[in-house]
């Protein structure tokens, strides 16, 4: 069996305007250090720009480890420059929801993510990309890509999650439901949805909302929520959250290596959260793509 021990050098690059980001930097130095992991040098980014060109420039000098801090967003951007590498990719989940740690199975505290550093293992997990634009957990397109469009920065700061769903009520208002087409290996889908999942892990918006997709299975799940109604897409995201036996009610999921999503009207798509891409796409999967820390 292959050695899947994580390195013990590693450089931390933490995005200071992410949630806790700012609290957490020092606090997540010192306790690394104190779990015998050696930081070849640390960083916090107080300019969001300038996260992607010090993972770029940590890569370069072939760090055998780097740890990213933030929110999805954050951590989708920086995955990219991994691919074709061996410098392995552990987090420290500092956002708001926090979906790809809790695929990952770390979870959202910092002392979590620090003892699967210390002690976890390291995975090769798949990536997803949309037009070529790689990234680590989910997008989405329908409410929200809404939400993270107009969301005031102060109100997700402060309040997290709870903040999301105060917005989410308030913005639902103006949304539409749209007519989905999915093309998939010359078989052609089309459904009225309110919101469209493509998912590569687990999670979407901090709750396990695609239990189906693997970061190992070398497919991409694209998870429509059927209908016109936002009260069925209200009570599909709660009685996903309760883990309801009615929860795939309204749900209808295509899966493949690559698929073609259009709509109408045109949807705008986050991608972890962040704004990103409009249909029509072309989603596809790179398989085994990056080094990951995951627990053991």
């Amino acid at each position: 069996m292959a050695d899947d021990t994580l390195p013990k050098q590693a450089v931390l690059i933490v995005n200071a305007m992410s949630r806790t980001g700012g609290d957490a930097y020092e606090d997540a130095k010192r306790m690394l250090e104190e779990r015998g992991m050696e930081l070849l040098s640390a960083h916090a980014i107080t300019d969001p720009e300038q996260m992607r060109p010090t993972v770029c420039k940590a890569l370069k000098e072939k760090a055998p480890m780097i740890i990213v801090g933030g929110g999805d967003g954050s951590l989708s951007k920086a995955i990219d420059d991994f691919l074709g590498t061996d410098t392995v990719f552990a987090l420290l989940p500092l956002g708001t929801a926090n979906s790809f740690a809790k695929t990952l199975g770390i979870g959202t505290e910092l002392a979590d993510a620090v003892e699967t550093i210390a002690t976890g293992r390291k995975l090769r997990i798949d990536l997803g990309a949309i037009d070529g634009d790689y990234f680590a957990n989910a997008a989405a397109m329908g409410l929200s890509p809404l939400i993270a469009e107009t969301v005031p920065h102060k109100l997700k700061k402060t309040l997290g999650m709870f903040g999301y769903m105060i917005w989410a009520v308030r913005v639902a208002f103006k949304f539409r439901p749209f007519r989905l087409r999915i093309t998939e290996g010359g078989r052609v889908h089309k459904v009225w949805a309110t919101e469209a999942r493509i998912a590569n892990g687990t999670h979407h918006g901090g709750i396990e909302l695609v239990e189906s997709a693997d970061l190992q299975s070398g497919e991409i799940v694209v998870q429509a929520v059927t209908g016109k109604s936002l009260v069925h897409l209200g009570w599909s995201w709660l009685a996903t959250l309760f883990k309801l036996k009615s929860r795939d009610q309204n749900v209808t999921e295509f899966r493949g290596k690559e698929l073609r999503i259009e709509a109408r009207p045109r949807q705008k798509i986050s991608i972890d959260g962040e704004l990103s891409a409009r249909t029509p796409v072309t989603v596809t999967v790179a398989r085994a793509a990056v080094w990951v820390a995951a627990p053991r």
